[in-house]
């Protein structure tokens, strides 16, 4: 993968815990140039030292993917101190832990704007550059909720089918020009994204699901994104006992949705 990443500027978003932060400590190995960004500047600083150690070059950016005009202006920022972008990862994002019957609008509204808007926000402003170089690759996290519905996951699901649709789209519009998108779909991931998550009022959810402390690591998730990337892949599927419910959805529907309707809400 060292011809895929070497040389690169790679901005990372949501890259202070989790998948992100995963993701850059692997191509911290790499000759590349990182930039980190979320809301936890702390956090950052954490990763980015330890990405400096076997001498990659990185630079912190804070952003609050919960604001589309912080979102704008710290891109136009990076774009200007730093020039153009080679790889995107729109990683940063939140869940969520509420029946639709009990989920204010605002709180969809915020869902949507931290994990589809951003992404967009930030992918038309790296593309200029990726055409113009003639190359360039965008890589959205999306999730297996991408594919199917789920209970508690209304806003989380909307924006993941959302992202779906705009960057097959975008892939659909842009390959032949060069410009490289893969849509990510982890299935369990062993992170904090259900203690972060928020719940139908917008309080954080604070509990650490079952299911989600049984997962994959988040290093594994990375290595294989990594390995889809390098390999140009436009969908790229991570799950564990997960593939059987997309299996089902695609292909006996009927078992799907009763499946689905006995799942524990977790």
């Amino acid at each position: 993968m060292k011809k895929t990443f070497d040389g690169k500027t790679i901005w990372i978003t949501g890259a202070s815990s989790g998948i992100g932060k995963a993701l850059a400590l692997e191509l911290a190995s790499y000759k590349t140039h990182l930039i980190l960004s979320s809301r936890k500047v702390g956090e950052l600083e954490k990763v980015a030292a330890e990405c400096r150690k076997p001498g990659c070059k990185c630079s912190i950016y804070p952003i609050d993917l919960a604001d589309p005009e912080n979102v704008t202006t710290t891109a136009d920022k990076v774009l200007s101190e730093i020039g153009n972008i080679d790889i995107l990862f729109n990683n940063g994002g939140i869940s969520q832990r509420s029946y639709v019957v009990d989920t204010a609008v605002d709180v969809d509204r915020k869902i949507m704007e931290i994990d589809y808007f951003s992404g967009v926000i930030l992918t038309k402003k790296v593309l200029p550059g990726m055409i113009s170089n003639g190359n360039g690759h965008i890589i959205a996290i999306s999730s297996i909720t991408g594919i199917f519905g789920f209970p508690l996951r209304s806003g989380y699901a909307a924006a993941k089918h959302a992202l779906h649709g705009f960057y097959e789209t975008l892939w659909a519009e842009l390959h032949e020009k060069g410009i490289n998108v893969s849509v990510v779909r982890p299935g369990r991931i062993r992170t904090n994204v259900s203690v972060e998550a928020v719940t139908g009022d917008g309080k954080p959810y604070g509990i650490m699901d079952h299911g989600q402390d049984s997962g994959i690591s988040a290093e594994t998730c990375a290595h294989k994104i990594l390995k889809g990337v390098h390999r140009r892949k436009v969908m790229i599927t991570i799950v564990g006992k997960e593939w059987l419910m997309i299996f089902f959805k695609k292909y006996t529907p009927f078992i799907f949705y009763k499946l689905v309707s006995k799942v524990q809400p977790t």
